[in-house]
C-alpha cells in the first residue's frame, strides 16, 4: 500500500484531501507543522510527502530540504498559495518533484500523485549512454561507475529524454511535456533549474545548451 505523509495545518483542506487519498485506497499520515513532519519519516518509510510551505515552527520548504538530505528516494509534492516564480524555482531547486498552487483540486492532486508513483513504478531497459554512465529504467536511477546519482523523478526523466534521443535538441516546452503530466501548467524557467540541479549530480557535462533552442544530450568531454 501506498503511504503518503500529509503536511497541512489548514483542517479544511486537511480534512477533504484525507477523505480522497483514503478512498483511492492510500495509506495517510497527518501532521500539521514541520516538526512533526521530520519526527514522522525519521519513525516510518513513506512513498510520497505532500508538503503545504505555510506552516508553523519549520516550513514546509525545509522539511523538502531535509528529506532531499537523508531520504532522497521519497518523492514530494509541494503545497503552496505562494504562486511566484521565485518560490517555485526554490522548490525546484531543492530537488521537488511537484509544486502545486492552492487553491487546488483534490481530484486534480491525486492525478498528479498518481503520475509520480508511475514514474517510480514504471519498468523498462537499461539505457547505456557510455561505458560510465547507465540509466536504469526500471530501477528509475542512473547510475555512474556502478554508483547511483541519486536523481529525483524530475531530474531522473530529463535525462532519459535527452539521453534517448542524443542528436535531438529539446526546447523547454518539449522537455516540460515529457517530465510532467500533460495538465499541468509549469513555467519554462523550471527546466533550467532542473537542468541546473542535473548538472550539479553528473560527474561529466552530458548535458549542452543550445543557445535560444534548449538542450541536447552529450557525451561530455569536461
Amino acid at each position: 500500500m501506498v503511504r503518503i505523509l500529509f503536511l497541512e495545518d489548514e483542517p479544511t483542506i486537511r480534512e477533504v484531501t484525507t477523505e480522497y487519498f483514503k478512498m483511492a485506497g492510500y495509506e495517510v499520515t497527518l501532521v500539521t507543522d514541520g516538526n512533526e513532519a521530520i519526527q514522522a519519516v525519521e519513525k516510518e518509510m513513506f512513498h510520497i510527502a505532500i508538503l503545504d510551505i505555510m506552516v508553523p515552527k519549520i516550513s514546509g520548504m525545509e522539511v523538502l530540504e531535509y528529506i532531499r538530505k537523508h531520504y532522497q528516494d521519497m518523492a514530494v509534492i509541494m503545497l503552496s498559495a505562494l504562486d511566484d516564480e521565485q518560490t517555485q524555482v526554490k522548490a525546484f531547486n531543492l530537488y521537488a518533484d511537484d509544486y502545486i498552487i492552492k487553491p487546488f483540486s483534490p481530484i486534480l492532486l491525486m492525478k498528479r500523485i498518481e503520475t509520480v508513483l508511475h514514474r517510480i513504478k514504471q519498468t523498462g531497459k537499461k539505457l547505456n549512454c557510455d561505458d560510465e554512465l547507465i540509466i536504469d529504467e526500471e530501477a528509475y536511477q542512473a547510475f555512474y561507475k556502478k554508483d547511483s546519482l541519486y536523481l529525483t523523478v524530475s531530474e531522473f526523466l530529463l535525462l532519459k529524454t535527452l539521453a534517448g534521443e542524443p542528436n535531438r535538441v529539446f526546447n523547454r516546452e518539449q522537455l516540460i511535456e515529457r517530465i510532467f503530466h500533460e495538465d499541468t501548467f509549469v513555467n519554462d524557467r523550471i527546466i533550467d533549474a532542473h537542468v541546473k540541479n542535473l548538472r550539479k549530480k553528473l560527474p561529466k557535462n552530458y548535458i549542452r545548451t543550445i543557445i535560444g533552442v534548449g538542450y541536447q544530450f552529450d557525451k561530455g568531454d569536461k
